[in-house]
């Protein structure tokens, strides 16, 4: 029988080369996408060894973040590392030097203001040169070390970039006004974050400290220890010389370099974790193409298979058979889906670090033994599991009726059976995908649209008459003959037609989906914007940092200005246990018991002409009256409500208490809890920045007003001003970067759902050639023969986009429900372009899927279909 199943392989390559593109190209998905993670975890960690290979231990102060600005002013309080702690861990015994590091972000604008690299690694860091005068950290690859705060060094990277040569003057801005200095030197850098997309300033260490820390502090100390020394004692020697407190922390550059290899192997997992799920859809798709195709074979193969059984072949033999079969087609098309997958990460590989520019680590492609194992594994399971059921069809065919037909149809009780198990799983889905919508629970929206998509597969035979049949009057009309042979053939074998629709309809639901809840997110946001927002511009930093104090009061004397509010955070602590029992922000209590709280104080006597303020309950004028406005989502989390006294604690460690004024309907433009900038500024640590600051002009918004608060902010490339329109765009340029991705991960399981068409249209045309030779013997030429060939590619291709659309809008409204938390006014927009676009893909994929099929039923030769078998 294994031989026989050798021979049948053999005979059927034409036959099963469509199963096996679909296996290759689904376990070449999995082996790629294991190959490019494993290769760029390998090179990450690599980059990371590097950085830690001249530290020993290190010494960092937790608060001293970036420019010094932060929400709670925490820079400004506490022990904190100088010069003299610097000196007593250099003198150590163990110790061979340590060296003072100041690090925040640094905007470099290039020669026509425009920032280079992407705002969240833009790097600035000091320079410490040795006896020599180069610093062994950066090495320098054109000129030298910057000596006073006028100049500057660049990584070579940025310099490129910018087009600056040693000696030009440089656009340099932390978050406050630019400030233009010199170049003296270009650097090499090993930092990730420059490597990946980023760039790096570094100043003399005077200067960055008096930028983002205070004259004569340290964020950190990098100590080198002396050749031999343990480095778990010479961390017991630092730590003793070190000042105590919550923020100081020590450890050994092989504790460092440990936990940077955690966080990049848990960052490799979830990318790819993420590929993998796409990889599990594309190979899914490919489970249809499999069944089908063996299904097709078996019932081609029915006599054939009944005379083995009449010459003594058990049941068992039978389905053995059939199995290794796909077991030989399994393996082979595995294994080159492996060699597919090792080229397909190759390539990736180049194009991120090439026109894509991605700047990713180099380094050697590693195949694990595991990915071969798993891709192997993978491939031939799912075209085994595929096989199992047609296998056993097989077997289960009567000799006696086998010799007698070619097709056994399906019986009554069978087509039941199916019909009420397909029925029991959509009412199940639909249940479920109701449920999760109503409860907003994501889990029980995704089990409930799993249940569902499996339902209406198993429904599709008894769904594909009729929605084949719509179409019937219309292929009468316009193509006659052809087009009413196209549907009957369509509806001849529904099973076939079904599980040929059923890998389009995946794909088409789930980007039909995705295309609802994109749509439906952009008009939430486009709303929310426009409702909630009446200032005309929005200033803030690029990268999400802090704005410099000063910032505010500049925009404010801006010409063309009429308001100005800005806006800070601060945490407070709101009493033992809080108010009422709420919880604190994060949900955690604070060490003492008391609760914290994010305060975001406004300017009350603007605010009303920046953001749109409806009260739900109380006073409008609640912020004029020193009292807080509470957003009613805030209200529900906590049980704030109007007249509630909160017993606080400032940043600065002053008591006192607030009234709550008013609760909000939502507004997206401002926070939970709003605070009048009179009662919280006072207790506002020095170094507090600003989160943004909301702008009205005189005349509204123009070009002019925008230019005006770009200079007031001293055309920092970091400051972004931002109006109705550019947040609304830079919104869909969000959500439209998401979709495309996701179209781009999809389009594997629309490929392979293409050349399931093709092989359902080939093989169908190889069966029926009797049937097309007597056609063209009564009558009907070839243009006739190769038009009822397409438009029965065109009717299944259809009648799968069909059912994928309704699919997807149906997930895409309960996945929406689960959103309306997240999105104010949150509703199922379905956009009709896209969606009629959809269809008329799936109608193109059918044309284009039946032009090999078609051409080769076209040109049968007519006495030799006749003859056939």
């Amino acid at each position: 029988m294994y031989r026989t199943a050798l021979r049948n392989v053999l005979a059927h390559k034409a036959r099963l080369l469509m199963t096996t593109l679909a296996v290759l190209l689904g376990t070449a998905f999995v082996a790629g996408t294991l190959v490019f993670t494993d290769t760029l975890g390998n090179a990450l960690r690599s980059q990371s060894a590097k950085s830690y290979t001249d530290i020993t231990v290190t010494v960092s102060d937790r608060g001293a973040i970036g420019r010094g600005y932060d929400r709670g002013g925490r820079t400004a309080s506490g022990p904190t590392l100088t010069e003299e702690t610097r000196k007593a861990v250099a003198a150590l015994p163990g110790a061979a030097g340590a060296r003072g590091v100041v690090s925040g972000f640094a905007g470099i604008a290039d020669k026509k203001g425009a920032l280079i690299g992407n705002g969240f690694s833009t790097t600035g860091t000091n320079y410490v040169p040795g006896a020599d005068g180069i610093d062994p950290r950066y090495p320098l690859v054109e000129g030298r070390g910057p000596h006073t705060s006028d100049e500057i060094a660049l990584d070579t990277r940025t310099a490129d970039k910018g087009g600056y040569k040693v000696g030009d003057t440089v656009r340099v801005a932390v978050n406050g006004p630019v400030m233009e200095l010199k170049l003296t030197g270009t650097l090499h850098t090993n930092d990730p974050r420059v490597v990946s997309g980023g760039s790096l300033a570094a100043f003399d260490t005077a200067t960055a400290q008096q930028l983002y820390l205070s004259p004569g502090r340290f964020a950190e100390l990098d100590v080198k220890g002396k050749p031999g020394t343990d480095d778990t004692a010479l961390l017991a020697a630092v730590k003793q010389a070190v000042p105590q407190g919550d923020a100081i922390e020590a450890k050994t550059g092989r504790e460092l370099a440990d936990e940077q290899d955690r966080m990049i192997a848990e960052g490799t997992k979830g990318l790819s974790t993420a590929l993998l799920a796409f990889a599990g859809i594309a190979l899914f798709v490919g489970i249809f193409i499999i069944a089908n195709t063996f299904t097709m074979l078996v019932a081609q193969r029915t006599r054939e298979l009944a005379l083995l059984r009449a010459v003594g072949a058990s049941r068992k033999q039978i389905t053995r058979s059939v199995l290794a079969e796909a077991l030989l087609v399994g393996l082979t098309a595995s294994a080159a889906g492996l060699l597919a997958g090792i080229g397909l990460a190759a390539g990736l590989q180049s194009l991120l670090n090439g026109p894509w520019d991605a700047n990713l680590p180099d380094g050697p492609l590693v195949v694990a033994p595991g990915t071969v194992i798993a891709s192997l594994v993978v491939g031939v399971a799912v075209t085994v599991l595929a096989a199992w059921l047609p296998a056993r069809r097989a077997s289960r065919i009567a000799p006696v009726a086998a010799m007698t037909s070619v097709e056994q149809p399906a019986t009554q009780k069978s087509l039941v059976v199916r019909n009420t198990i397909g029925l029991l799983f959509s009412l199940a889905g639909a249940a479920g995908l109701a449920a999760g919508a109503g409860s907003k629970e994501v889990k029980l929206v995704g089990l409930g649209a799993g249940a569902l998509l499996i339902g209406v597969f198993v429904l599709t035979p008894l769904l594909s008459r009729p929605l084949i049949g719509l179409f019937s009057p219309l292929l009468r009309k316009l193509y006659g003959t052809p087009g009413k042979l196209a549907k009957e053939n369509a509806i001849r074998n529904p099973r076939r037609t079904a599980a040929t629709a059923s890998a389009l309809t995946i794909g088409v639901t789930l980007i039909t989906a995705l295309t609802v809840v994109g749509a439906s997110v952009n008009k939430a946001v486009d709303n929310a914007t426009a409702s909630d927002l009446k200032a005309d511009y929005t200033v803030a930093m690029e990268n999400y940092s802090m704005l410099s104090p000063d910032v505010a009061a500049r925009i404010a004397k801006a010409p063309g200005v009429s308001a100005v509010s800005a806006m800070r955070t601060v945490p407070v602590e709101t009493g033992q246990g809080g108010r009422n029992g709420s919880a604190g922000s994060d949900g955690s209590a604070g060490s003492d018991g008391s609760d914290s709280e994010w305060l975001t104080a406004v300017d009350a006597t603007t605010i009303d002409q920046l953001a749109t303020i409806k009260v739900r309950d109380g006073s409008a004028d609640a912020l004029k009256q020193g009292k807080l406005l509470v957003s009613s989502g805030t209200a529900e989390r906590t049980g704030y409500k109007v007249g509630d006294v909160l017993a606080v604690t400032y940043p600065d460690g002053v008591k006192g208490s607030l009234t709550v004024g008013a609760v909000l309907e939502a507004n997206t433009s401002l926070a939970g809890i709003v605070a009048p900038e009179n009662v919280v500024g006072p207790h506002a640590l020095p170094g507090t920045g600003l989160d943004k600051v909301l702008v009205k002009g005189t005349n509204g918004a123009d070009e002019k007003l925008k230019q005006a608060l770009r200079d007031a902010t001293g055309g920092n490339p970091l400051i972004a001003v931002k109006g109705e329109k550019d947040i609304k765009a830079e919104n869909r340029q969000m959500v439209t970067a998401v979709l495309n991705m996701m179209y781009g991960l999809l389009g594997m399981s629309v490929v392979i759902a293409v050349l399931g068409v093709v092989n359902t249209m080939a093989m169908s045309v190889f069966e029926r050639r009797r049937e097309i030779g007597m056609l063209r013997a009564i009558g009907l030429d070839r243009t006739g023969i190769g038009r009822m060939v397409r438009l029965e590619s065109l009717l299944i291709a259809l009648f799968g986009g069909v059912v994928g659309v309704g699919l997807g809008i149906v997930v895409a409204w309960a996945g929406n429900r689960t959103l309306a938390d997240s999105f104010k006014n949150m509703t199922t927009v379905v956009p009709p372009v896209q969606i009629l676009g959809f269809l008329v893909a799936a109608a193109v994929i059918g044309l284009l899927a039946a032009l090999w099929p078609a051409r080769r039923a076209a040109r049968m030769d007519i006495l030799g279909a006749i003859k056939s078998e």
